[in-house]
Parts: structure tokens; C-alpha cells; sequence
């Protein structure tokens, strides 16, 4: 690649490996590659705007947010960059977690909340019994 062509596929000068990840023969054309950019930033754009649809409904709604980050990754780098970042903060909090520590910790508050809520759940069946729909008046 020449400093041009880096420069025309919106690399960054630090990292080669960032930029447009078009077709050679939509590089060749100014139109075609900016036309490319476009339709890549739509598609994107659309999956990222799913995902966020479905973040309060049922559904994978962060997959699809990061299938869309990774669909704008292929054109821009400043997607690169966010998604490099996202996978070392995932990496990071994956070996947090599986820091012998924190399990116990996280066991200890899980079991703190599972017997809360059974005492809870008690108290309101002591108070109020169980009265299901189905059985006869």
C-alpha cells in the first residue's frame, strides 16, 4: 500500500492494519469505494439500531449491537478501535471473574439473594397461602 492509498482508505498512520477492508477493485474507483461507505454505514447502522430494539425486549440485543460494530469494522477504524477495546475489556473482566476471589464472593452474594428471596417467598405464603386458580370455590 502506498502512503496515498492509506491515506484514501482512511488508515491510520500508527496501525496498518486499520481501514477500509474493501474489495481491491472498489478501492480503485474514488465513487465506488465512498459509494461502499456508505452502504456499509446503512447496513451497520440498521444492525445497530435491531440490537438496540431488541435490548428491552427478548433477544440477543448486545450480540447484535457487536455484530453491527463488527459489520462497520470491515470500513472504519475508529469501529476497529472500539471493537479492540471491547475484546480487552471482555478478556479482562473473563479473567476477573474466574479470579478465585471474586467466585467466592459472587457465590456468597448469590446464596445471600436465593435465601432472601425463599424467605420472602415464605413470609408471603404464611401470610396469604396459596390460592390457585384451578382449584374449586
Amino acid at each position: 500500500m502506498t502512503a496515498e492509498s492509506d491515506e484514501f482508505d482512511g488508515a491510520v498512520a500508527k496501525d496498518s492494519r486499520l481501514g477500509s477492508r474493501a474489495p481491491g477493485f472498489v478501492r480503485k474507483s474514488r465513487l465506488l469505494h465512498q459509494s461502499w461507505r456508505v452502504g456499509v454505514f446503512l447496513v451497520g447502522l440498521a444492525v445497530v439500531a435491531g440490537g438496540v430494539v431488541l435490548l428491552p425486549l427478548p433477544g440477543p440485543g448486545w450480540v447484535v449491537i457487536f455484530g453491527g460494530m463488527a459489520i462497520w469494522a470491515t470500513e472504519f477504524a475508529w469501529a476497529q478501535r472500539v471493537l479492540r477495546w471491547t475484546r480487552r475489556k471482555v478478556a479482562d473482566a473473563a479473567r476477573a471473574a474466574l479470579d478465585p476471589r471474586v467466585r467466592r464472593r459472587n457465590l456468597l452474594l448469590t446464596t445471600a439473594a436465593v435465601l432472601a428471596l425463599a424467605g420472602l417467598a415464605g413470609c408471603y405464603l404464611w401470610q396469604f397461602g396459596l390460592d390457585t386458580p384451578w382449584a374449586d370455590s
